[in-house]
């Protein structure tokens, strides 16, 4: 009879969207950081639109007691997927309320830990599955209003989606209730906890923006948050529709999956953008910030009806965070930044068989060609259709899924524009339209700058000297001179040394960024102008221009680390675990080496980022400082962890590493202290 009930209500699911409708939803959960748990009351009202014998919420390894249709007990079945709720609903309203525990393998993450004081807790719904945290609906046609009450200790603060209505403090516990008026899609629900610090800025229309940063980071707070307040009024005002939801919040967290996500009213996004005013030139937030905030009309208003469709979101964001970023930093930013994109998505194209409108399309092709495409139409339509067109998408289709059929039928509404064509072209076709990109390219000075470098990028540099000295001494904007350097990388040094002298004059920090990167042998006749580059504002170009000048002078390497000696870097330690790696490697420096290799080896641990982890351990790696076991185990447990691209980079360097005899015994050495995960890992790799 189970497997019956389980076939009948599975054949329900599909129906389920036009026989139920999911109104709001009232959640308190309380979050134990020590198990790394979730329990929670749930209370569900929806009506029936046509009658109905079981109805499915999705919910991953949870466990269920309580469970009750309008107060009275109701059968269910637990797949381990969903909870199964079995009844003879009829048409009309009601409420399903239970209990639930889980201890999620994914979606919830728990970051730190209470013994060294540094717990975040935080949630990622997009490609993970918010019901493995909350019983809730992968389906993202399925809109819910949300109501969340955070019950966890009181050391700690909460960020949910909506506005905080009351913060009760009952013993060592708060509770956080969370209130949204507007319905959205399950994998966009969010929650963050931790040791949080605010400021608020408003928008012209009112609405607060709330900037959280960790304590030690208040200083980096004006650097990492600079435009937030241009890049909201901008896109309010571009965009042309009203911010749809009442609070915007923005939270860096530690160990985060991506570099941003655009959790309705709550963007989370990577720590590694918390920067102080140096690390702004090569780590801005800004770009992230505008595209996140783009979403919360192209994803979290409206939302892709299914995977094939995912362009209206990444498409969308991308091109409205690069509109923001025009107005602050100008056309010529603006059309540098199309003609890399296009530069991309050309030479992509040639092994790329997927075109934009598939399920299976790269990021490269939702993000990138998705805003070419849109910046296309933009311009064909002309602005004030344009604008027309999303107004009414937005308005026509709010809290709603949509389709791209959708969205061009908005675009006929006010024009006469060939979108049959358009979407042929840019939507199905892996193609990339050269010829029409060039021509909207070609309307701004400084790609065809750009143009110009690249057409004589063959050129004997006899042939081109004077037009590359020309325009390094022009007031040229720095992506020509940029890639001017670039086109220098094979050249004999003294046939373009002149050159490269006249790249640092510029002063700027990107076209001296691509001199230290094209030498990385320096000429000693070159030493003096490259040991300038140490003293740039960037800790990406300090990084590069040391390890050169380390590895390119040994006489000099005493020098360059006592000057460097007190660098730190980005928040992820770049200057200090590569100084920790070159001194331990400088055979006549004098220093405390047993206390760096303690150094070295505990930035690669688990006490910090996996950030911080890979530089340290990349650094480890490279100059073979292997012998400690910690080291090994600290790899190890790399493989482990739930940033696939730091678990990836431990087991590609473990298998590089177990070909040699020597290490492969020193791995199996350790094996027998690792903990279960971490074993189950090695134990893997070994016997590949």
């Amino acid at each position: 009879m189970k497997y019956l009930l389980l076939f009948i209500s599975t054949f329900a699911f599909a129906q389920q969207t036009k026989s139920v409708d999911f109104k709001i939803v009232q959640g308190q959960i309380t979050v134990n950081p020590i198990e790394k748990s979730v329990s929670g009351a749930v209370s569900y009202w929806f009506e029936i639109l046509k009658p109905i014998d079981t109805i499915k919420i999705d919910a991953q390894n949870m466990e269920f007691s309580e469970v009750e249709l309008n107060q009275k007990g109701i059968q269910f079945i637990n797949t381990k997927k969903q909870i199964v709720l079995i009844a003879d609903f009829k048409k009309g309203k009601n409420n399903i309320s239970f209990n639930y525990t889980a201890k999620p393998k994914q979606a919830l993450y728990f970051i730190g830990s209470e013994e060294k004081d540094n717990v975040q807790i935080w949630t990622q719904g997009q490609g993970r599955y918010t019901s493995n945290w909350f019983p809730s609906f992968d389906d993202v046609s399925e809109k819910v209003i949300f109501n969340l009450e955070v019950v966890v200790d009181s050391k700690y603060q909460v960020v949910a989606n909506g506005v905080l209505t009351s913060k009760i403090n009952n013993d060592s516990m708060t509770y956080w209730r969370f209130n949204m008026q507007k319905p959205m899609s399950s994998y966009l629900l969010m929650m963050a906890i931790g040791k949080f610090e605010k400021q608020t800025l408003y928008s012209n229309s009112g609405i607060p923006l709330d900037l959280y940063f960790e304590s030690k980071d208040k200083s980096k707070w004006e650097p990492t948050y600079p435009y937030s307040k241009e890049l909201f009024d901008f896109l309010e005002n571009e965009i042309g529709v009203k911010y749809p939801w009442r609070i915007y919040r923005q939270i860096p967290v530690r160990d985060f999956l991506y570099a941003g996500m655009e959790n309705t009213s709550a963007t989370l996004f990577s720590s590694r953008y918390v920067v102080d005013s140096i690390g702004f030139s090569d780590r801005s937030y800004t770009n992230v910030n505008a595209h996140e905030l783009a979403h919360q009309w192209f994803g979290d208003l409206i939302t892709a009806e299914s995977g094939k469709h995912h362009w209206l979101q990444e498409g969308f964001a991308t091109y409205y965070a690069l509109l923001a970023e025009r107005k602050i930093y100008g056309d010529d930013y603006f059309y540098s930044k199309l003609y890399e994109s296009a530069q991309q998505i050309k030479y992509a194209s040639r092994t790329d068989t997927i075109p934009v409108l598939n399920a299976k399309a790269s990021s490269l092709s939702f993000y990138q060609k998705g805003a070419w495409a849109l910046f296309v139409l933009h311009e064909s339509v002309g602005d004030k259709a344009f604008k027309k067109a999303v107004c009414s998408y937005l308005n026509t289709y709010g809290y709603k899924t949509v389709t791209t059929e959708n969205f061009l039928d908005e675009i006929h509404k006010f024009s006469h524009f060939d979108t049959t064509k358009f979407s042929k072209v840019w939507l199905e076709s892996t193609v990339f339209n050269t010829q029409e990109a060039n021509e909207l390219l070609l309307k701004n000075k400084t790609v065809q700058l750009l143009f110009e470098v690249e057409k004589v990028k063959k050129n004997a540099l006899a042939d081109k000297k004077e037009f590359f000295a020309k325009t390094l001494q022009s007031d040229a904007y720095y992506t020509v001179k940029a890639a001017i350097v670039n086109q220098l990388k094979n050249e004999i040094f003294e046939n373009k040394k002149g050159l490269l002298e006249m790249a640092l004059a510029t002063n700027n920090v990107q076209v001296r960024q691509e001199v230290a990167v094209s030498l990385p042998k320096i000429p000693e006749e070159f030493r003096e102008e490259y040991e300038t580059l140490l003293n740039d504002k960037s800790y990406q170009t300090q990084e590069i221009a040391l390890y050169y000048l380390w590895n390119s002078f040994p006489e000099y390497r005493i020098k360059y680390l006592d000057l460097s000696k007190d660098w730190i870097g980005f928040n992820d330690y770049n200057l200090r675990t590569l100084w920790l790696s070159l001194a331990l490697s400088t055979l006549d420096y004098s220093v405390d080496k047993k206390a760096l290799i303690e150094e070295l080896i505990n930035y690669s641990s688990t006490n910090y980022e996996a950030i911080t982890r890979q530089n340290a351990l990349e650094k480890l790696i490279a100059f073979q400082l292997l012998n400690d076991d910690d080291v090994l185990k600290n790899l190890i447990n790399s493989t482990t962890h739930h940033m696939w691209q730091f678990s990836k980079f431990g087991r590609d360097n473990i298998r590089l590493l177990l070909k040699n005899p020597k290490m492969r015994t020193s791995f199996e050495k350790v094996l027998p202290s690792l903990n279960e995960s971490e074993y189950f890992q090695l134990n893997r790799l070994l016997i590949e």
